[in-house]
């Protein structure tokens, strides 16, 4: 019988998917070995990338020829088929009810608009050489805040994290999203105590591997900060 290899993830941690998809396999020791693809060189357009995963984006995972695209996918089938705590995807179809609806929502709300004010404050001024559109910037602004308002009074709530009283996959990669303006050297929780908190106790509960994922955004923030 041939020996099992470990999981291939395919990933760029300036990628926000990515990170949460890092943190989970750091949290959870599910053996595995890393294949950067650096986005900013376009090693995503490679031949080679391109016929692993035809989308040309990380992350992507490969397990013993099992070949699966999308964080959210990618993180759920991790925990569902590796030996990791439950919370991080709840076996009870109640608990992870809730996790799937967040995800859902995910990716229409959080993930577009925390992505829109870094591709507009830092992304897009870096490609092109022009200064930041700070009329684009506010309007993204305003539906981030809009979108953090409901993160507050949906998911959050009087509970510790989005989905209860646990830390789920839900979180990280909520958390992610909200991470990437700091790229900028914006906080976006500023003026969101409760969503802080929230933050803090997901540091808390993913401890250095929080930190390791997101090296690599604090080095772009104070980058851009030596040169203000």
């Amino acid at each position: 019988m041939a020996a099992r290899r470990a999981v291939e993830l395919y990933l760029d941690l300036l990628s926000q998917p990515c990170r949460a998809v890092s943190i989970l396999l750091g949290c959870t020791n599910i053996p595995h070995t890393v294949r950067t693809v650096a986005l900013r060189k376009g090693e995503n357009r490679t031949p080679e990338f391109t016929k692993l995963n035809p989308m040309q984006k990380v992350p992507v995972m490969e397990d013993n020829g099992f070949v699966l695209t999308e964080s959210d996918a990618i993180m759920k089938y991790l925990a569902t088929k590796y030996d990791v705590p439950e919370h991080w995807y709840p076996r009870q179809p109640e608990r992870r009810a809730r996790v799937d609806e967040y995800t859902a929502w995910h990716h229409s709300n959080t993930r577009p608009h925390a992505a829109r004010v870094f591709i507009l404050e830092v992304l897009l001024p870096v490609q092109t050489g022009s200064p930041v559109d700070e009329d684009r910037l506010s309007r993204a602004l305003s539906q981030l805040e809009d979108t953090l308002g409901k993160l507050e009074s949906m998911f959050l709530r009087r509970q510790p994290f989005l989905c209860g009283d646990d830390i789920t996959v839900a979180d990280l990669l909520a958390v992610c999203e909200l991470m990437q303006p700091e790229g900028g050297g914006r906080d976006v929780l500023q003026r969101h105590p409760e969503l802080q908190h929230w933050r803090s106790r997901v540091q808390a509960a993913t401890g250095e591997h929080f930190d390791r994922a997101h090296a690599v955004l604090y080095a772009l923030r104070d980058r851009r900060k030596a040169k203000l």
